[in-house]
């Protein structure tokens, strides 16, 4: 445990107020260690917390939280934020079963205003928390903390292009800038510029200047604003945030505590316009493993302090999103069309190998999923074949954009959705919960779901064979489960499952990773003296309707298993069953999805345990839906 002794005076910010300089520092510098010693316990994001230190003090220090509302935008950089808001004595459950959210949480602290784990929603939530304190005459101050990345979505801009229409009253929007090089922008003039233009006599001059050009004819009037807010942008750079009705303050050092405090109060002094304060922070700041690392030790699993190693478990088995991205290039190098699109994900979705070996045929166009999208469609319009790499929760962003720009036009557009199904440690905000239900909706849209490693290669060879529409492919976070993959994987008949077992009395259809539980089940069942038949269903859209009513007509019941929500596979196969009269029979059917809720984070083991998605609650199901009592007899997985 690090040495805190100022820390462990701090409960909550209000306890930094009366704080000097010199202890900010201090504070700072043992939030820091706090920091690094319990994500090394617990895993998780580390260097953008790390970055962000001075910056959270100091805004905890000159703002009145909780009654200042402060937003973390995406939220994977509050574990500082965390420590100083009394959570500290929890800060080593982060992300664990029952522990804190690795991200911001309404229903977790009265510090939490708004959640938030997707990135560039910080801006429209204070703009919505300013205009709610004008309705009621409050006079509360608004903070919203956004990363640079996070400026390259178009719903930041948005927001500040409504920003000065609706709030008259205080609203600051902090920018941290963690990507650019730190040296140029900042140092002493830089501050002392940042100072003179955050500060009361400038603002008096400046609001002196506005009242006397308003009594000059117009051409006059628009002239000078112009010339000054220009001036201004050549000295500082804000010109565009000034277009956009911000007063804009910086860049200044977001780790020089001596100038960032007292820039940040003349900055909150200011109400007639909202303000945009410009802090320039390094990434990974003060841990060196970190500094060094080519992505900042942005996320980690548990790892040695003093080294910085991460004890990373072996896996005789790669990663989903790895196969994916190796089995994209092997198909890349025999087709010189397919492209691959990915919205500021490269390594989190296999498509850094792809984009090592192919440059000039990737790429990142940044947080902005919808803009991806279109893009793609775009690229297919004119006979490219596209891959658009998108985790599931995120591309629910660009779902508008995957209707109308890519199914009603049906071009070709191939969507690779990783982290499909529940996440664990990253929680409800990650989990892929929605995506058979939201794809599987759209017109010729072939929707696919891999239950291996082999499966996933089968399925990217088939997306690059259809050429008359859109197709999407799910997949899940982790390891593969270790089966052989083909050197080149031949494509699927569309729309075509498999058997995998066969029995007589209930058929499990699984669509996804779900088929190892459930031939698990099927085991299990055996040992009880019923016999199943597994089968993998593959694809959503369009059903394998033969096989389908096949296994209806040969069982007393079928149980249909999706780590997707309710409305999804389940609910197609039921219809497609009501349709062709399969009910009408006495056919026992039961669907197992995922429950109705937002699953907080646990291990992924312990979260399909809580979803009923494990081979016990399969077996469990099917004796239940075959009228045999489960209790009579253990099942077991």
């Amino acid at each position: 445990m690090p040495d805190t002794p100022l820390l462990d005076t701090v409960h909550f910010p209000a306890d930094t107020r009366g704080f000097d300089i010199a202890q900010l520092k201090q504070l700072a510098q043992e939030v820091r260690a706090e920091t690094i010693d319990a994500v090394s316990v617990t895993g998780g994001h580390l260097g953008a917390g790390l970055g962000v230190v001075e910056l959270t003090v100091a805004l905890h220090h000159v703002f009145e939280t909780p009654k200042d509302i402060l937003i973390w935008d995406v939220g994977h950089q509050c574990y500082p934020h965390k420590i100083l808001t009394g959570r500290r004595d929890r800060i080593r459950t982060l992300r664990m079963g029952g522990g804190l959210s690795g991200f911001t949480k309404r229903a977790e602290s009265e510090y939490d205003p708004f959640g938030a784990a997707h990135a560039s929603t910080s801006i429209s939530a204070a703009l919505g928390f300013a205009a709610a304190r004008d309705q009621k005459g409050g006079k509360n101050r608004i903070v919203a903390v956004i990363g640079d990345g996070s400026m390259s979505a178009g719903m930041a801009y948005e927001a500040m292009n409504n920003a000065a229409e609706a709030t008259q009253g205080q609203l600051m929007v902090v920018l941290n800038d963690n990507d650019m090089s730190i040296a140029p922008p900042v140092g002493g003039m830089s501050a002392y510029l940042a100072g003179l233009v955050s500060g009361g006599a400038y603002q008096n001059v400046r609001r002196l200047g506005k009242s006397v050009v308003e009594h000059l004819p117009r051409p006059f009037r628009n002239a000078a604003r112009k010339a000054e807010e220009y001036a201004r942008g050549m000295v500082t750079g804000g010109t565009f945030f000034e277009e956009l009705g911000f007063y804009y303050v910086g860049p200044i050092d977001g780790h020089d505590m001596e100038n960032l405090v007292p820039i940040l109060k003349k900055a909150a002094a200011i109400t007639d316009k909202p303000v945009l304060v410009h802090v320039v922070t390094q990434k990974g700041k003060g841990y060196a493993p970190a500094e060094s690392s080519a992505d900042k030790l942005h996320a980690v699993v548990k790892f040695d302090v003093v080294s910085g190693k991460q004890s990373k478990a072996v896996s005789n088995a790669p990663s989903y999103t790895k196969v994916f991205g190796t089995e994209l290039i092997k198909r890349a190098e025999r087709d010189p069309s397919i492209v691959a699109i990915t919205a500021a994900m490269p390594s989190g979705t296999g498509l850094d190998l792809f984009g090592q070996a192919f440059p000039t045929r990737t790429y990142d166009v940044g947080i902005a999923e919808q803009h991806a999208v279109t893009f793609a469609a775009g690229l297919a319009a004119d006979g490219m074949k596209p891959f658009c790499a998108i985790y599931s929760t995120f591309l629910q962003r660009g779902y508008d954009q995957v209707v109308h720009d890519v199914a009603i036009q049906k071009l070709p557009v191939r969507f690779a959705m990783d982290r499909a199904g529940l996440v664990g440690a990253d929680g409800a905000t990650h989990a892929g919960s929605f995506d058979i239900g939201y794809m599987g909706a759209l017109p010729h849209m072939v929707l696919m779901a891999a239950a291996d490693e082999a499966d996933l290669a089968a399925m990217i060879a088939t997306a690059c064979e259809i050429d008359d529409r859109p197709s999407a492919f799910r997949y899940p976070r982790g390891d593969g489960v270790g089966v052989e993959i083909p050197e080149l994987a031949a494509p699927l008949e569309i729309g075509k499952g498999r058997i995998v077992r066969e029995g007589t009395a209930v058929a499990i259809l699984s669509l996804g990773t779900r088929l190892q539980e459930s031939l698990k089940a099927a085991e299990a069942l055996a040992a009880r003296g019923v016999s199943a038949t597994v089968a993998d269903a593959r694809f959503a859209k369009p059903l394998d309707a033969e096989m389908i009513l096949r296994l209806a007509r040969e069982h007393e019941a079928l149980i249909t298993v999706e780590e997707g929500a309710m409305g999804g596979f389940g609910a197609f196969v039921l219809q497609l069953l009501a349709q062709k009269g399969a009910l009408d029979a006495g056919l026992k059917v039961r669907t197992l999805h995922l429950p109705d809720v937002f699953q907080d984070q646990d291990s992924p083991f312990a979260m399909y345990q809580t979803a009923g998605l494990n081979a016990e609650h399969i077996a469990a199901a099917a004796l239940s839906a075959l009228g045999v009592d489960a209790a009579k007899g253990a099942v077991r997985a």
